[in-house]
Order: C-alpha cells, then structure tokens, then sequence
C-alpha cells in the first residue's frame, strides 16, 4: 500500500488578468497554498486551496505543516484518511480553515491514488469523462468592461457569463445586464451574484425587477447562513436562485435543503470536504432533484460534475492558471476533464518561484 512520506505547502500570490469584485470585497490577485502530498513509490499528488485573503496564507500553511504529522507514514486510501482525520476534531469543529486544509489534503490524497490506479479522476469515483457545459464568470465590472468580457466570452465559445451585482443603485446593476443582453442576444445565458450584499425585501424586490431580464439565475442575494431568508426570497421570484459556494460541509447543506432555500445548488470542492464531501453533496442533489453546479476548482471540478447525476453548470474562473502546467479544457463552451491519470494537476515550477510568499 503505497503511504504518505511527506506533506510540502507553499503560499502564492497568483495575478489575476481581472480583478475580482465583488459587491462584498475585491481579489486583486489569487492568494493560493500549492500542496504536495508526497509518497513512497514516487508518486506526487497536487492540490490547491484559495484563501480569499492574503492573511489566510500562514494561518493555513502552519495548519498543514501541523496535521502533516497524522498523515505521514498513513496509506493513501483517501475515503478513509478523510474520515480519520474529520473524527479527529470533532471536538474543536470541522469546519472553517481546518476544513479547508484538512481537504487540500484529501484533494491531493486522491490525485496521487488516481495516480498510482492509472485513472483520471472521474473515472476513479465511477463516471466517465462528458462534456459540462461551462460558463464565464465575471467581477462587478461596470458597464462597459461587463459588455467587453461577455463578448470576448462568445466569441470564446461560451454560452453564457455570470456577472456579479448589488451596486449602490438597481438602475446601474440593470443597466449592466441589459447591455450584456443587448451585445450577446436572446439565447446567451446570464447569471448575476449578489454576494450576500442585499436585505430580504431589498432582494425580493431587486429579483422580481429582474425577472423581465431572462436572467438563468440569481445568486446568493443575502446572508449565505440565512437559509430562512433565502427560502423567502426563493418562493417569492419566478428567476431560479442559486446558493452553495459557502457550505462547509455536507451537513449546512442539508440545513439549506430542509429550509428550501433555493432552486439550485453549487458545490465549492474545498468549503464542501473535498472529493469524498462533493460525493455526499451530489447524493443530496440527486435525491432533492437539485441541478449542481461548482464554485470554483475549475480542473478538479470538470471531473466531479462528469461523475455528478444532475450536474448542471462549471464555473469558469482561472484563479490558479498561471502556476499550472495545464488548465481545464474548455470546447464550444462545454468542459471536459482531462483524460490522463489523477486530477491534471501539476504545477509551472519557474512560475511558482516567481509568485512566492516570503
């Protein structure tokens, strides 16, 4: 059984070709912790977490330095080594930066096994590789660079663009989604997110404006954990809402389901627990007939979607591009998972270098 020799984790600040605003905060450039689960045959598993902010970075460098030590001299199984480590701070809380660690870890579990199996991913969990159709996704850019990066989309191949929202006025935000309308045309789908940035009847009000707009979705109109508030928003709009990307876990989910809180669910593959996470949260999609999407991860994700019973739409956001080998394969919009042994993975070492945080 191949084992675990050493956890190596290494913070970047990745550039952004656009910043990412949103009505919440902006991310100027992508602080990441590169992860390197390494093994006893040679096999390196890679993985990588986002942390929002550059204060992150040490906080969650030290933390997988300290959890490397219950993982050294450990198999490679990573459904059991996600279910050891989960029992092993139940007392403290699993969730947070703990979680996000302890998943970069079982990411990187999962690629060094795919590794070893000689299978991609998607074909490891029981799928096979399929095009997801994929969507790019935009900052709170103002009229003008919205209605120029949508293009740039279509022409690209996508079908569709989501752009984030909740400007100080609802005459500018419709101002924006009308322009994109009105530069890709009828059939070109339209997401917006709030980022939590609104109040209930605030979002009721700004969603039932919308509704005349075509718009596919509305995202996360107020407070994520206010999953009573959500439900209310989602009953009174005819335009779906969409929520997910700050689950920690499986379990919120569910919270999120019981409380009917929207019509759509979108999975972040760190905040959810990683692979073995994302399996449960698809379960729970399936059986609440829940079209899931990601957040996010776009590499990894294309192989979880491909293995996903109501997989719906990938997230197009290259926060890790400049430091990879290889991005997502994207083809007329839709997304394929890389056909080659693990996640796809594996990092531009001159590029690491250079972006480096002391």
């Amino acid at each position: 059984m191949m084992k675990t020799t050493a956890i190596r984790s290494r913070p970047v600040l990745v550039p952004l070709e656009f910043p990412i605003r949103t009505a919440s905060g902006t991310v100027t450039a992508s602080p990441l912790v590169l992860i390197d689960l390494l093994t006893d045959t040679g096999i390196t598993g890679h993985a990588y977490i986002f942390g929002y902010t550059p204060l992150t970075l040490q906080p969650l460098v030290a933390l997988l330095d300290n959890l490397a030590s219950m993982v050294i001299g450990q198999p490679v199984a990573p459904q059991a080594l996600e279910e050891r480590l989960r029992k092993s701070f139940r007392l403290l809380g699993y969730t947070g930066l703990l979680r996000m660690a302890l998943a970069g870890i079982e990411m990187a579990a999962w690629d060094a096994f795919a590794k070893q199996q000689q299978m991609p991913l998607v074909r490891l969990i029981g799928g096979e590789p399929r095009p997801i159709q994929a969507y790019d996704s935009h900052s709170m850019d103002g009229e003008s660079l919205a209605v120029e990066r949508a293009v740039r989309s279509a022409k690209a191949g996508f079908r569709g663009v989501k752009t984030k929202i909740g400007y100080a006025s609802f005459a500018e935000e419709l101002a924006v989604v009308r322009a994109i309308r009105c530069a890709v045309g009828p059939q070109f789908e339209i997401m917006v997110d709030y980022n939590q940035a609104l109040s209930v009847p605030e979002a009721k009000a700004r969603g039932r404006a919308l509704s005349e707009e075509g718009i596919t979705w509305i995202e996360e109109p107020t407070l994520q954990h206010d999953y009573d508030g959500h439900a209310e928003i989602t009953r009174a709009l005819t335009t779906p809402v969409q929520m997910g990307e700050n689950w920690f876990g499986p379990e919120e989910m569910m919270l999120s389901v019981k409380a009917g809180a929207s019509d759509l669910a979108m999975v972040d593959v760190m905040k959810i627990g990683g692979v073995c996470g994302w399996m449960k949260a698809s379960a729970v999609a399936e059986q609440h007939g829940l079209p899931l999407s990601s957040h996010l991860f776009q590499e990894i994700s294309a192989h979880l979607l491909a293995a996903s019973p109501t997989a719906h739409r990938l997230e197009h956001m290259d926060i890790a591009g400049s430091v990879l080998l290889r991005g997502v394969t994207i083809k007329d919009g839709f997304a394929v998972a890389s056909e080659e042994p693990g996640t796809g993975i594996a990092w531009r070492e001159d590029a690491v270098e250079q972006f480096l945080v002391a």
